[in-house]
């Protein structure tokens, strides 16, 4: 076992505009968790700072090393894993941006209940993740992944291509082995996208089973945070941890009577007899993606699933309810969580960000626009609203999934999550291919939503969804688990390098 027998300080560059970091271990032996947790950070240092310069990590906890080994040898369920908290999630030690150079200053010297449970459960946090600035919602020609305070974060298997939004940093963190997991938010696709794009584990549990407490919100009608990890075991570990009711967060009070170990049964997790939908006008119009996914459905059915075919189309009224209901909680929710702040000089409201936005245009808006933040700033009839939240939310989950599994007699509804990522481009901003996934109904209805990885298309990951009932988050990890077991496709491994054929 190595062994540390003087102080050993490893500096770390962090965000632009960000102090260094001092990392100080005490001596004596190291042990496991520590050992990793300083392998994890010179990892960072290395290709997150240096080398490649994925700008996956805003800032880094200093003190994780020293937190892994106590932790460790207090046996509990994490064991001293570290994670990473996307950044629009507070955390006692470190600023929360959201990306924002408005936030930059934001210490609120709290933890998110749900950083409280990471804590409690014996996980450590390793730092800050970078993300698409306040979660992708400040215009529509943005480019994921940019923010502000932590750059473009760049792909780890090409790093010319896109990590998808809006948790980019949380899944290029996981794909680089900057941590053990990370934490991810979504609103609409923000954890399963980033998750698929970049080859990793991504679950957006039901909206109410993780406290949204001191997380710098969107909307508190979708929003929710989740795990995203190497594989579906440890998601269901981060679960354990993270899920459970908050009086502070109205939207949870079922969570703690609807809880369960989301561990258990995971490793004897069948498909055998298990009916599952597939949502056939959801693959979307590329034959390479197609012929990954048709793999993983022929996986599954030699696993024993029964697989159904569904050719369905959403109501395409619920894109604009939907948007409805965004725009006018996002200046609601938005103006609540900054008035909470406990700082000084902090902005107070959805205006105060659009002042300061303008104010320092050049740093803030060099690449794109804040018209989404505009336009919400306008949003305020009421019960237009409530017409529209009421509308959206019915049709993607009673017309939508709960219809579909009712109707066809299936458990689980898959498609592919997204197609491969796409070149990043500030100017022009996001290129993905919207034909692909079925994201949609579960991040409005507020249903669990998990993406595994099912493959590559030239060395770019694609990634497998798992739709399944409100509530039902623990039979979706199981099938998950049981997808990875019977899974024959080959994961592709991060190159670090700009993407090249296939030779």
């Amino acid at each position: 076992m190595k062994t540390l027998t003087s102080l050993v300080a490893l500096t770390f560059a962090a965000a632009p505009a960000m102090a260094q970091e001092t990392v100080a271990i005490s001596p004596g032996p190291a042990s496991a968790a520590e050992t990793r947790a300083l392998e994890q950070l010179s990892r960072i240092r290395i290709f997150d700072d240096g080398g490649p310069q994925l700008n996956a990590v805003i800032a880094v906890n200093p003190d994780a090393p020293d937190e892994a080994r106590a932790a460790e040898s207090a046996g509990l369920p994490l064991g001293g894993r570290t994670v990473l908290i996307k950044d629009n999630i507070e955390t006692r030690e470190l600023p929360t941006t959201a990306g924002s150079l408005a936030l930059a200053a934001n210490r609120t010297g709290r933890d998110a209940p749900l950083v409280a449970g990471i804590r409690a459960s014996g996980g450590v946090i390793l730092g800050k993740a970078n993300l698409s600035e306040w979660a992708n919602i400040r215009d529509n020609a943005s480019t994921s992944g940019w923010s502000a305070v932590g750059g473009l974060t760049r792909n780890p298997h090409a790093i010319d291509r896109n990590s998808c939004g809006s948790s980019s940093g949380s899944g290029a963190a996981v794909a680089a082995g900057f941590a053990w997991a990370a934490i991810g938010t979504e609103t609409n696709g923000s954890i399963t996208c980033p998750a698929s794009i970049n080859g990793v584990v991504g679950f957006k549990p039901t909206v109410g089973f993780v406290s949204r407490t001191h997380v710098v919100p969107i909307s508190s009608t979708q929003d929710t945070a989740g795990p995203m990890t190497r594989d579906v075991a440890s998601a269901a570990m981060l679960m354990n941890a993270i899920s459970g009711s908050d009086p502070a967060d109205d939207a949870t009070t079922e969570a703690d009577a609807r809880k369960v170990d989301f561990t258990a049964g995971l490793e004897n997790a069948s498909l055998a007899g298990v009916r599952i939908g597939v949502m056939r006008n959801q693959v979307g119009n590329r034959d390479d993606v197609e012929a990954v996914f048709n793999q993983a459905l022929t996986d599954m059915e030699t696993a024993g699933a029964e697989l159904v075919d569904i050719a369905f189309d959403i109501d395409s009224e619920v894109y604009g309810a939907s948007f409805t209901v965004l725009l006018f909680e996002l200046r609601e929710e938005m103006g609540k969580y900054l008035r909470s702040l406990p700082g000084d000089g902090l902005p107070r409201s959805l205006a105060d960000l659009i002042a300061f936005n303008e104010a320092n245009a050049d740093a803030e808006m060099r690449w794109f626009g804040q018209g989404i933040f505009q336009t919400a700033e306008r949003t305020t009839d009421r019960e237009a609203y409530e017409t529209a939240r009421s509308k959206a939310i019915r049709i993607a989950g009673k017309e939508t999934i709960d219809a579909l599994l009712a109707q066809y007699n299936v458990q689980f509804l898959v498609a592919p999550t997204r197609g491969p990522a796409w070149v990043s481009d500030l100017v022009v901003g996001d290129n993905f291919n919207g034909s692909i996934g079925f994201g949609t109904p579960p991040a409005v209805a507020g249903y669990p939503h998990l993406t595994v990885p099912m493959g590559h298309i030239e060395g770019l990951p694609v990634g497998l969804s798992i739709i399944g009932a409100k509530w039902q988050d623990h039979a979706v990890l199981k099938a998950g688990r049981a997808y990875e077991k019977a899974r024959t496709a080959q994961l592709p491994v991060p190159t670090f390098t700009r993407w090249q054929p296939a030779r």
